[in-house]
């Protein structure tokens, strides 16, 4: 982040104040033409004949969902192609025994956004982190992977609506965002679906830190910042705390909603606090990828163990397909509720920076875990 680099420099100033402070004149000239969106995952092992990590059945017991389930289609936005992911996908299914998920059995589409897009290896990785996690979380939805022609903020939003557009998406995962800029709020009509006006929108909060991004601290978002999960040798739950990379805070640009404003989140100051809600992220604690890198003869697929933010949004997006009931208004009433505790698991330690309140995990909402990781499908 901008703010991040430049109170770093001047040594000076408290990470407190990077989370409200204002664009200054050296963002003044940084527009949505800037904007590039970057995939905040983190590979933690790689090139490996086996899978390590988390397995969908743990994550699935740590997190209270079904096992199996899931209706409508879930929609991925990333950026660039993969032309691999549908073999991917199928060595990922058949090693954890997940239904295929394939184009000939109707429930895999890819949709490039132009006739001609280049490979690139690090969003290729974050494509298959999304499309085998969406999947696995909700084996009966469809998955729609849609490819950007590249990771400008142009581009991305064309592919955001070009999901937006089909009535059967029921959730929209982005597993990227960038830095803030001032004319984002002219954007967020791109996160509302005149198809399918239950359609959600889910975003990584990003892995630098105390720091907001768009477009999770779009009001019309569900931003999911990262927590470190930790199971025993079994796969039981042992704990689960703030992950440090986690992003958050207060927006610079958006203004308070009116579903945080009726939850009365302390410190916001009437603008956007960030994120809503959290998931595991911890690369140490990370999911299983499988990914092919290379083409031709020279082909090869290995697994790797990756985390990060954007491991969050496409899982928080199956959650969406699971029980067709998470929403942001949903999320903060159920929070606020006196069966809170069925609905959410509420972070209380952990931190992601040095900026005292607004890097500090705590009861209820903090600016690290959100509201908390969830403990149930429906909301």
């Amino acid at each position: 982040m901008r703010y991040r680099k430049l109170f770093a420099a001047l040594g000076m100033l408290s990470a407190a104040v990077l989370v409200f402070a204002p664009a200054g004149t050296a963002d003044a000239a940084y527009r949505f033409s800037d904007f590039r969106g970057r995939p905040p995952v983190h590979i933690y092992r790689s090139g490996q004949l086996a899978p390590t990590g988390l397995s969908p059945a743990e994550i699935k017991k740590a997190y209270h969902l079904p096992l199996a389930g899931g209706k409508g289609t879930i929609a991925i936005i990333d950026a660039y192609d993969d032309p691999t992911i549908e073999n991917d996908l199928a060595v990922f299914d058949a090693q954890y025994g997940v239904p295929a998920c394939t184009a000939r059995n109707g429930c895999f589409t890819k949709h490039k956004m132009a006739s001609s897009i280049a490979r690139d290896s690090g969003w290729a990785m974050e494509i298959a982190l999304d499309v085998e996690w969406a999947h696995a979380i909700a084996p009966a939805a469809k998955i729609l992977l849609v490819e950007a022609k590249t990771p400008s903020g142009a581009n991305l939003l064309d592919a955001i609506d070009y999901a937006a557009s089909r009535n059967d998406v029921v959730a929209v995962s982005m597993s990227w965002g960038g830095e803030e800029f001032p004319d984002e709020v002219s954007y967020d009509t791109h996160f509302i679906s005149r198809a399918n006006p239950k359609m959600v929108f889910v975003a990584s909060s990003g892995d630098d830190g105390a720091g907001a991004s768009w477009p999770a601290s779009s009001p019309n978002v569900i931003g999911v910042g990262g927590t470190t999960l930790s199971l025993s040798s079994a796969g039981s739950f042992v704990s689960e705390k703030a992950w440090p990379g986690s992003g958050g805070g207060v927006s610079a640009y958006e203004k308070e909603p009116g579903y945080q404003a009726a939850y009365k989140i302390p410190k916001a100051t009437g603008m956007r606090a960030i994120p809503d809600v959290s998931y595991d992220a911890d690369p140490a604690s990370g999911f299983p990828v499988y990914l092919t890198v290379g083409t031709g003869a020279r082909a090869r697929g290995s697994w790797n163990t990756v985390g990060g933010t954007s491991a969050g949004a496409p899982q928080w997006a199956a959650i969406r397909a699971l029980g067709g009931t998470a929403t942001l208004a949903k999320l903060y009433a159920d929070k606020a509720s006196s069966r809170s505790l069925g609905y959410f698991r509420d972070i209380t330690s952990g931190a992601n920076g040095t900026c005292l309140y607004y890097c500090a995990a705590r009861k209820r909402y903090d600016y690290v875990t959100g509201l908390g990781s969830p403990l149930t499908a429906r909301f």
